[in-house]
């Protein structure tokens, strides 16, 4: 029985074609490049679809005002930040759509938490995801991004 891990996604601006053939030369470390290309992909995607549904431009400018930095300290007080009321606020008032149920809503702040949580945690310099790893293939990838 052949391995393959596929994917296929064929969505407005968002075309892309990854497979990977699991042969007996393909080692984990290769799996793990593939899917961290992969996860790229989806971060991409999904923060460019979360755009679509709500104004993050008020999320970011809740986040501008905590203050970022690498140490423990500073990283803590980031943390802290994200959860501050000015932060939850712009979350609610953006996520709180009249056209979406009560649980619609809550999973779209749900949403909009990981957004603000993964850019501050990259605004401290720490990796907040595998794709923030430096896999020699991926540059390409993170180039596009811009």
């Amino acid at each position: 029985m052949e391995e393959i891990i596929q994917f296929i996604a064929n969505y407005e601006d968002w075309t892309v074609i990854k497979k990977l053939k699991i042969e007996e030369k393909t080692g984990p470390k290769m799996v793990m490049e593939f899917i961290a290309s992969l996860g790229l992909s989806f971060d991409n995607k999904m923060e460019s679809n979360l755009r679509k549904i709500v104004d993050l431009k008020k999320v970011d400018a809740a986040l501008a005002e905590i203050t970022l930095g690498k140490s423990e300290e500073e990283i803590a007080t980031a943390l802290k930040g994200v959860n501050k009321r000015t932060v939850s606020a712009a979350i609610k008032e953006i996520s709180t759509l009249p056209e979406l149920q009560k649980n619609e809503q809550k999973e779209l702040a749900q949403f909009c938490k990981v957004y603000a949580t993964r850019k501050v945690l990259k605004g401290c310099g720490l990796m907040a995801d595998y794709s923030q790893v430096d896999v020699p293939g991926m540059k390409r990838v993170k180039k596009k991004k811009g």
